[in-house]
């Protein structure tokens, strides 16, 4: 199993890639060498409570590795793309570690018999989908480990990304490395503390916490 997740970047065509959220699942429904995507926003000003209307994101996962390439640069989604966007970025990635669900299910399936580089850069997906009876406590806790994770040592992107505005948010982040992360983890005080507040608060009725390591970054400009 591989994961591709791409971001989209537009400097017009904005209403275009808007209703791509729903147009482009003709690319997707169907198609047998995934077994799940998402469309997904993305959020600005680091976090995700303000949209970025500039970049759009899809998150998909590949049954046969070897579809990727061809899906990234040839198929008529990628000409679409290219017509319209002004850059897009793909991050290919096998999974090494997943735990909780989405949309029921646990759509990264890691394979323990592979061996893992250290040295090579992580990618992190956290997913949650907020009850609505926790709205404003989780809104109001949120922005202070967003803070923490962009300025984290180590970290080299980092985005929020979600399905539906305030109800089902994630966040995507690249880092150096696995050491990177693990510092991360054990040792902020502001991202332990959110944890914490996660498990006493309920804030979520669904989560997923998912690692990869990073096998290729792909750029195109057009």
């Amino acid at each position: 199993m591989t994961v591709s997740i791409s971001f989209f970047h537009y400097e017009s065509n904005k209403f275009w890639a808007f209703k791509q959220m729903v147009e482009s699942r003709k690319f997707f429904l169907g198609n047998d060498n995934l077994s799940f995507y998402k469309m997904l926003g993305t959020g600005g000003k680091g976090g995700f409570i303000y949209p970025d209307l500039n970049v759009y994101s899809l998150l998909c996962v590949w049954k046969q590795p070897e579809m990727i390439n061809d899906f990234i640069y040839n198929s008529t989604h990628a000409k679409e793309i290219a017509s319209k966007a002004k850059k897009r970025v793909d991050y290919i990635m096998e999974p090494i570690f997943s735990n909780g669900l989405w949309d029921n299910l646990n759509p990264f399936k890691v394979n323990s018999k592979r061996t893992i580089d250290k040295k090579n850069k992580v990618g992190v997906i956290t997913r949650g989908k907020i009850r609505l009876t926790k709205q404003i406590d989780f809104w109001l806790n949120v922005s202070s480990v967003s803070n923490a994770i962009k300025n984290a040592d180590g970290v080299e992107f980092y985005k929020g990304i979600g399905e539906l505005p305030f109800l089902a948010q994630a966040t995507f982040s690249v880092w150096k490395n696995h050491k990177s992360i693990s510092d991360f983890a054990y040792k902020n005080k502001a991202h332990s503390d959110v944890i914490e507040k996660t498990r006493k608060r309920r804030w979520y009725s669904e989560d997923l916490f998912a690692r990869f390591e990073i096998i290729d970054i792909k750029t195109q400009e057009f």
